[in-house]
């Protein structure tokens, strides 16, 4: 496959460590990062972006091939990971680098973004109005490799942070999986 075939996709729900495990599952997806984006500094670190005082958010981008995953499918498990009704806040991490934001490529990928997010907003799944940005991709900036793959990596720290964090509990008891 030419990388021109592929095509982009960046999210952002809260601590990305979470964020890359559900997207590496997808057959289709070529490849994630996780990263910083949206904000204010050039080539972030996790300890700036952490202060919040960047105004970056950590975020994930991830390659696909729209020939074997849809962008709609993406969207789809984006919204099944994160809690879309809390600004600036996801689970136990509280500040604007933990908001919940789709960042599109084309504008393509806006209408599909913005039909996803008024489908959720009508489904009924969640009782308050979902507050997740949507807006234009900007600069991506890899983080620290440390962060690549940390379910990896690090898979018990991993797993009681997910645990603890309150998310794996909230994605329980709203999508029973």
């Amino acid at each position: 496959m030419n990388n021109k075939d592929l095509e982009k996709a960046t999210f952002a729900g809260g601590c990305f460590w979470c964020m890359q495990h559900p997207f590496d599952e997808l057959n289709g997806v070529v490849s994630t990062t996780v990263g910083y984006t949206a904000g204010n500094n050039e080539n972030p670190t996790y300890e700036e972006v952490c202060s919040g005082t960047t105004g970056h958010a950590e975020a994930i981008e991830v390659q696909f091939d729209p020939l074997q995953i849809t962008y709609s499918e993406l969207l789809d498990v984006f919204w099944k990971n994160i809690n879309p009704t809390t600004p600036n806040r996801q689970f136990a991490d509280v500040g604007s680098q933990y908001r919940t934001s789709i960042f599109y490529h084309s504008e393509e990928q806006k209408q599909i973004a913005n039909s996803s997010k008024e489908e959720m907003n009508k489904s009924g799944v969640f009782d308050k109005p979902i507050v997740t940005e949507i807006s234009p991709a900007s600069t991506f900036y890899k983080a620290e490799e440390y962060h690549q793959k940390y379910y990896e990596k690090c898979p018990v720290r991993y797993e009681r942070y997910k645990s603890g964090s309150g998310r794996e509990r909230y994605l329980n008891d709203k999508w029973g999986t």
